[in-house]
């Protein structure tokens, strides 16, 4: 009896010889799982990449290779936690900091210690689940910066961010907005934003345990945000970064650019600094189109006239889409490739480093239908537009992706009919790859005729972003030549896809067809809120780059790889 009641007591003392009540699972061990682990542990994710899983008690006790992930009582030999205490510097290290993930803090991995060496209870029957960790400068600060009404996900991000400890980075301060001059005072028991929210916005730094619950109160109360109240920008917000990047890129431009008329321009094929991987680029010459489609063209949609004339500047299109062996340098930027054969391993530019690259996704993105040599899919707007930003500073040369209009203009290369080789889509299996030859998926590029500017599957195989915010009545509004129109965006959904892909019917695949993008396009995302860079439903989009000849202003740039809307 005595031993049993001194194993007993023994269990309820560590380190510094303290005594302290058992580790609950539910409240101390399940957050830092959810929140650390099960990114990477979660089902789908650890069958594709090998990995164990996390999410249910019998699956946490098996035994993973020749260790054990959780040994009850004997926490050093436990996978769970023995790996979260390495050194840093060592690649077994969990969370991986190879991977950009964040490590456990000494008081989280004591708490997974303490909980195995107590016998790692867990409950029955209860499944983890992944949970997003909000980071400040990625989620919180644009929603700080921005103010006016916020939507429902914006209050489940700040809902978030407050239950994860509202880390709030010390540099990180929002100049407060003048308050409503006459303004009543706020019932009893509600917040009041100029009174008792602004003041924390404005003065950053760490938060107190009742900013934390005043914040939290106002998020549950509806957070209403009185309209003409703006905070920021902050002193080293992300906005301001973004920005100064823009213009250091667009430095390199200058000086890496050479030509300056359109009779300088030329097809050429570049390597990307540092690997083997090439892609082509074509010259798209300056010149005029009628855009849309006519009243008389077969399986015509509304959305696709008037049809009005459109003037173009000269430009270089991607001679096919971005393929996975260029998009998996930007995703993967630690997974090294092989080196080129000449030795070069150089960077065209340090600020190619800077270029925030996505999450790693939790599914296999090319859904097993092929990498090497195939189109990359399931990016979002964002994430495009954020590869062409890398990619500029890696090459020096600006890239961005082509306005709608820039996009028809190429794909019609001069002509007017349905399709640029004409009407009849009895021809069209031997320029495309779309419902009727594909196989049910998409096909490697290149393999299909070209249209007669020398653009591989302009339609069909996958979709194509485009700048635009997609408008049903867009067209409307033209009565007369206009001179490269954008459709700048001031919402997340939709933006216009183009050219049709791998699962479309023929008439999908027509120069003048429109398509907008759509938040069903992420309906199966497990994330909240759902990741910035995939699509998991969209296994028909990816894109094309293009270069215009014309190198924009530093501000110009930035405008054209953050639209400010994109990232939903």
């Amino acid at each position: 009896m005595c031993c049993a009641l001194g194993a007993l007591a023994s269990s309820f003392v560590f380190a510094g010889g303290a005594s302290a009540k058992p580790v609950d699972f539910v409240t101390e061990v399940e957050p830092i799982f959810e929140l650390n682990c099960m990114v990477c542990h979660n089902p789908q994710h650890a069958e594709e990449n090998g990995k164990f899983r996390l999410d249910t008690k019998e699956e946490a006790f098996k035994p993973h290779k020749k260790d054990q992930r959780i040994l009850p009582g004997h926490p050093e030999d436990s996978e769970v936690y023995a790996l979260t205490v390495l050194p840093l510097s060592d690649e077994s290290h969990m969370p991986p900091t190879k991977l950009d993930k964040t490590p456990l803090t000494k008081e989280q991995s004591e708490v997974i210690r303490r909980w195995i060496a107590e016998g790692a209870s867990w409950p029955e029957g209860l499944t983890l689940k992944v949970i997003m960790k909000v980071e400040f400068v990625r989620d919180i600060e644009p929603i700080l910066e921005h103010g006016g009404p916020l939507a429902d996900k914006a209050r489940e991000t700040l809902r978030l961010w407050l239950s994860q400890g509202a880390s709030w980075p010390a540099e990180v301060s929002f100049p407060s907005a003048k308050a409503t001059a006459g303004a009543s005072a706020a019932p009893a028991g509600q917040v009041d934003f100029a009174r008792d929210i602004e003041p924390i916005f404005a003065h950053g730094g760490s938060l107190s345990d009742q900013a934390r619950e005043t914040l939290s109160k106002w998020v549950d109360q509806g957070a209403i945000w009185p309209a003409g109240v703006k905070l920021g920008p902050a002193k080293g917000g992300a906005q301001a970064k973004e920005k100064d990047l823009a213009g250091q890129i667009h430095r390199l431009v200058l000086g890496t650019c050479k030509e300056q008329a359109e009779a300088d321009m030329k097809a050429y094929t570049n390597t990307i600094p540092g690997t083997s991987v090439t892609y082509a680029m074509t010259p798209i010459p300056a010149g005029e189109f009628v855009m849309g489609s006519p009243a008389t063209e077969a399986k015509r949609n509304e959305d696709e006239g008037p049809q009005h004339r459109v003037k173009i500047e000269p430009f270089w299109m991607e001679k096919c889409e971005v393929t996975w062996d260029e998009y998996e340098l930007f995703m993967y930027p630690d997974d090294k490739p092989p080196a080129p054969p000449d030795g070069t391993t150089n960077y065209t530019a340090a600020a190619a480093d800077a270029v925030t690259r996505p999450t790693k996704p939790y599914v296999e993105m090319s859904f097993g239908m092929g990498k090497e040599g195939y189109p990359a899919i399931s990016m979002t707007q964002h994430a495009a537009n954020t590869y062409c930003q890398w990619l500029s500073a890696k090459t020096g040369h600006f890239y961005r992706l082509p306005t709608e209009a820039e996009w028809e203009y190429a794909c019609r290369a001069g002509t007017a009919t349905a399709y640029f080789f004409g009407d009849d889509p009895a021809q069209l299996g031997e320029y495309a790859w779309f419902a009727d030859n594909s196989d049910l998926k998409y096909q490697k590029v290149g393999k299909k005729k070209p249209n007669p500017w020398g653009l591989f599957d302009i339609i069909g195989n996958v979709n194509q972003w485009t700048l635009d915010q997609y408008d049903p009545n867009y067209y409307k509004q033209f009565t007369e030549t206009v001179t490269e129109p954008w459709n700048k965006a001031t919402k997340p959904y939709p933006h216009v896809v183009r050219g049709g892909s791998w699962q479309d019917d023929a008439d999908k695949l027509r120069s003048a067809c429109r398509r907008g993008s759509s938040a069903a396009w992420k309906a199966q995302d497990p994330q909240l809120p759902k990741s910035i860079w995939f699509l998991t439903d969209a296994q028909f989009v990816g894109f094309r780059i293009v270069r215009p000849l014309k190198i924009p202003s530093a501000e110009e740039m930035y405008t054209y790889w953050h639209s400010g809307v994109e990232k939903d």
